[in-house]
This record gives structure tokens, sequence and C-alpha cells, in this order.
């Protein structure tokens, strides 16, 4: 299934957050989010700009694979995402289940997400550890998403088609070179 998204990058979370309670957006969560991400010891899905994620939002747990869609090199805007999500049960024990099947572990991290909703749109502000404020909004359609962003005062033409990872190349860093991103600690993969 394609996941319809954009993002802006070096957003003010409260200036954001103000016009999305001006134009009727209502506060869903606040969340801290852990997720460990995994690929196969050759690191073959990567090289497909593909990814297993299992993430715990602390009111659910999911596995997704998720896929860039009309991957370009380096961080021009791809053509969308593919992403298949499945609900599973316990973050600790899913865990287990893919290390045992034989997944490796790409890294561990965490960020900070405030989620707003209004109608059929999702926006999305994400704070991680080690990048500036972005906002992402999902919706049906680029058109709608077109919509929601110039509701904010923000620019269509302006909008981001990227992966997180992508998105950590733009400020010069590899999402890749850290085992561990987390508020606490960050822990570089030793090459």
């Amino acid at each position: 299934m394609e996941e319809i998204e954009a993002k802006y990058l070096d957003i003010d979370p409260d200036e954001i957050q103000k016009k999305l309670l001006a134009i009727g957006a209502v506060k869903k969560s606040e969340e801290l989010i852990r997720q460990k991400v995994y690929d196969y010891h050759d690191w073959r899905l990567d090289k497909m700009g593909a990814w297993i994620r299992l993430r715990d939002t602390g009111s659910k747990v999911t596995l997704a694979y998720k896929q860039r869609l009309g991957m370009k090199d380096g961080v021009a805007n791809d053509s969308g995402m593919e992403e298949i999500e499945v609900a599973v049960g316990e973050f600790e024990k899913t865990a287990m289940i893919m290390e045992k099947a034989g997944f490796a572990i790409k890294f561990c991290e965490e960020k900070k997400r405030i989620t707003y909703t209004k109608g059929n749109i999702v926006f999305d502000i994400d704070l991680w550890p080690v990048l500036p404020p972005y906002l992402e909004i999902e919706g049906p359609s680029w058109e709608a998403i077109d919509k929601a962003a110039e509701d904010l005062g923000l620019d269509p033409q302006k909008k981001k088609i990227l992966s997180a990872m992508q998105i950590f190349d733009i400020y010069g860093l590899r999402e890749k070179d850290f085992l561990v991103l987390t508020f606490e600690k960050q822990v570089k993969r030793q090459n």
C-alpha cells in the first residue's frame, strides 16, 4: 500500500502547533516512539531502499515493511513509500523473534512525536535527538497534503518526499552510522 506523506524541514514546533490549532486541527497524542530497524546481515534490503521496522509508540506496537518508491540517489524527492504494517502484541518478544529468525539490527532509535489530525489529514511533528524538528503531513492524496500545507502557510513546492534516513543525509549525518540513537545515548557503529 502506498503511503502518501510529505515532510517540511526546520520547523518551529511551537509555531506549527499554534497554526494547527488555528486551522481546527485536534491534538491526538504526544509520544516517545522507540523502534528497532532490521535488515539481513548483508543489508540487501538497504540496497533496495527497504527495511523492516518494529515500533512501540506506548499505545501500540507494530511491525512494518517499508520501501522507498522511485528511489533517487542522495536527497532528491522519491515518488513515494510502500508500507505494509501489522499490529503485534509485544515489542521485546517480537524483537526476539526477528533476531532468532536471523535478522540483523541496523539500529535502535527513538524520537518524540506530537500528532494532530484534521479530517483525514494527520500532522506529525517529529523531534529526533540529533536533527532539527520537522513536520510530516499524511493524507489520502498529494492534493490534500498540498492544501493542508497551504492552510499552515507552508509552500507545497518545498515539500520533501523522503525517508527519515534521507533527512539525516540532508544534515550531513548518516542514520546507518548509529547503532543506538536515543535522547539519553548515541552509539556510533564500529566499522
